[in-house]
């Protein structure tokens, strides 16, 4: 992953939009032997001669291991006018998982056999020792309130005991979507930190699938769309065609 040019989505003077590779660190300086950081890459990209000087705003993240969709600014008012709209919970996310689940009613064919739910949770608003967030009571001194809409999709191809989820998060905790899923014993496939017993590599099978927001400066509605990487076919992962819950 050394010196990867980004897959840029969408870019003008004022934003652009890419895809994060599962596995890349998205920020700072530091990076494994070999490696940099996707901050890096697109510093690169935006200004070969001089990496350092160029304005970047990161308004949003993805942990390592999750691929997909990021925006990020190019001013320092586009920064304040995107950032805007996630504190406003304006920006819609997507995100598609793959979990660990076998009691999960399994979707069979385009038509989804159960609603839209809600998972709705008190988060530590820090890691702990361990890199995890932890589901708390309610009424926990800093827990942190954390919802997200979720089904369960149909798939054209998918392992024995597992189930496919199209997920909304509704709030941007730290790990909030691993830990929900986690909590209900579903984790995501691949994610050994929340007792994922099945490895996937690169990263986990959570993918930052679509994000819609407002341009920074028309107001015009943007709506970005990730492909999943080759490493969720090749692991014999495909999304069933046909009509999908909004």
């Amino acid at each position: 992953m050394s010196e990867t040019p980004p897959r840029i989505l969408f870019e003008d003077e004022h934003c652009l939009a890419l895809l994060k590779p599962a596995g890349q660190p998205v920020q700072g300086t530091w990076a494994p032997p070999g490696e940099t950081t996707l901050e890096q890459d697109v510093r690169r990209h935006l200004s070969p001669a001089s990496p350092d000087a160029a304005y970047l705003g990161i308004v949003h993240r993805l942990d390592r291991p999750v691929s997909g969709v990021l925006i990020w600014a190019k001013t320092p008012k586009a920064a304040r006018r995107l950032a805007g709209q996630f504190e406003k919970r304006a920006a819609v996310k997507e995100y598609w998982a793959v979990v660990e689940a076998d009691a999960l009613p399994r979707a069979e064919g385009p038509v989804l056999p159960a609603p839209v739910d809600a998972w709705e949770d008190r988060l530590t608003a820090r890691t702990d020792d361990q890199g995890m967030i932890r589901v708390v009571p309610e009424g926990t001194p800093g827990a942190r309130p954390a919802r997200t809409r979720v089904v369960v999709d149909a798939c054209a191809t998918l392992p024995d005991g597992l189930r496919w989820l199209r997920l909304w998060p509704e709030t941007g905790r730290t790990h909030q979507l691993r830990v929900q899923a986690a909590a209900r014993g579903t984790p995501i496939v691949g994610d050994a930190t929340y007792g994922a017993t099945r490895t996937f590599a690169p990263g986990i099978a959570l993918h930052a699938r679509s994000l819609q927001v407002r341009h920074p400066t028309t107001s015009a509605p943007l709506t970005f769309i990730a492909p999943t990487p080759s490493s969720w076919a090749a692991w014999g992962l495909e999304r069933a065609s046909g009509p999908r819950p909004g």
